[in-house]
């Protein structure tokens, strides 16, 4: 996204890709229908990215999702609005906007270099890179270091880059997963039947940390969006206590009152799961999710049941692994940016997953990668025009 901003204003612009292919990781968000950005409330939309909200609301501010939106557009891919207020193409693929984008780039002259791994500074300051042909030097006017994360690794996204930017003297925060699943100790019996099985339209509760959404029983325990909705509160928890108590409401839709209500209603000697079903609509995985949380005997009486059901208490052990992470938390901090400049090196501008930010699914992840990127560029064009004026 610089290369196309430094493009379109004259610049000449090389993208060095060290993988074989460009796009790899955004090809992969493709295989999910590549969810570009949230139709939310512009407010509620920067809240998402919590610490950082404040760092990067400027910037999403100069490249909005209605910006995003018009942008895809632009290069022929219409989009749609999902049931969830989730942005999509209407090809629910990324490739063909990936072809159109790197077309375009190609016509505003800009050179694609694949295979050119970026390998840090030379003694004279030179970047350097490894290539199938060798080492090579190359010294810019200006650099974007549009690194990623540390998750997808095969990918690209290795965080290999932190230690050379450390050596530079930036901050770098260590990575963690982020948008994640977490381990749960399951009994065997629930994890061999339920693993695989969704939970539709949920409510989670951890402290003050509230989501909604879906989720998914795994062999290890829980995942899906409206567990990564949670964002660092778990992972912070579990680092702090060793573990993280989540409270899952089955049925957040419907007021305690009505449930209760619902419950009140006579069993005629049904099974709780027949029971729980007709009355509540419960479905199998979560008559047997409250009992993973509150024991087999489940309560009789209506109101301690209908409590039950708002509130299953769930313990997270542990994180997935970062490889096994969407995204990830952590890298270069933002104290050690002046703008989206290094302090450390001058001349270098840092954009995208590599900064340390995070946010859940949902298009908040794309959005922010392309606005800082906007962003990067529209620093680089204010530099070069800074040194082009003469010195009073």
């Amino acid at each position: 996204m610089a290369a196309e901003v430094l493009s379109a204003a004259g610049k000449s612009v090389t993208v060095f890709e060290k993988m074989p292919t460009f796009g790899r990781k955004f090809l992969m968000a493709g295989r999910g229908g590549l969810n570009l950005t949230h139709s939310e409330d512009f407010a509620r939309f920067a809240q998402r990215y919590g610490a950082a909200n404040a760092a990067l609301r400027p910037m999403l501010e100069a490249f909005t999702p209605a910006d995003l939106i018009a942008w895809a557009e632009g290069l022929g891919q219409e989009t749609f609005i999902g049931s969830s207020g989730r942005v999509f193409p209407r090809a629910l693929k990324a490739s063909p906007l990936l072809r159109a984008w790197l077309a375009r780039l190609e016509g505003q002259g800009v050179s694609l270099r694949a295979r050119a791994a970026w390998r840090g500074w030379t003694d004279d300051g030179d970047l350097s890179f490894l290539t199938p042909e060798g080492a090579l030097t190359v010294r810019p006017r200006a650099t974007i270091l549009a690194l990623g994360g540390a998750s997808w690794a095969r990918l690209g996204s290795d965080g290999a880059w932190a230690p050379l930017l450390a050596a530079r003297g930036a901050v770098v925060a260590p990575f963690a997963a982020a948008n994640s699943g977490f381990d749960v100790a399951w009994s065997a019996v629930f994890r061999e039947r339920f693993a695989g099985e969704p939970l539709k339209a949920i409510g989670l509760r951890l402290g003050e940390v509230a989501a909604r959404g879906d989720a998914m029983i795994a062999g290890y325990g829980l995942e899906g969006g409206a567990v990564y909705a949670l964002g660092a509160a778990p992972r912070e928890a579990i680092a702090a206590t060793g573990q993280a108590i989540i409270e899952i409401d089955l049925r957040p839709d419907m007021p305690v009152e009505t449930l209760t209500a619902r419950l009140n209603r006579p069993r005629n000697g049904q099974s709780v799961a027949n029971f729980l079903r007709k009355a509540a609509n419960l479905s199998p995985v979560e008559v047997n999710l409250l009992r993973e949380a509150h024991g087999l005997d489940l309560p009789a009486e209506p109101v301690a049941l209908a409590a039950a059901i708002k509130a299953a208490p769930i313990v997270l052990t542990g994180a997935q692994p970062l490889d096994r992470a969407i995204s990830s938390a952590g890298g270069l901090t933002l104290e050690s940016l002046d703008g989206l400049e290094l302090k450390a090196a001058p001349g270098v501008f840092v954009a995208g997953e590599m900064l340390d930010w995070e946010a859940p699914t949902g298009g908040y992840l794309l959005q922010a990668c392309f606005a800082t990127g906007v962003a990067a560029a529209g620093q680089v064009l204010a530099k070069l025009d800074q040194e082009r004026r003469p010195v009073a």
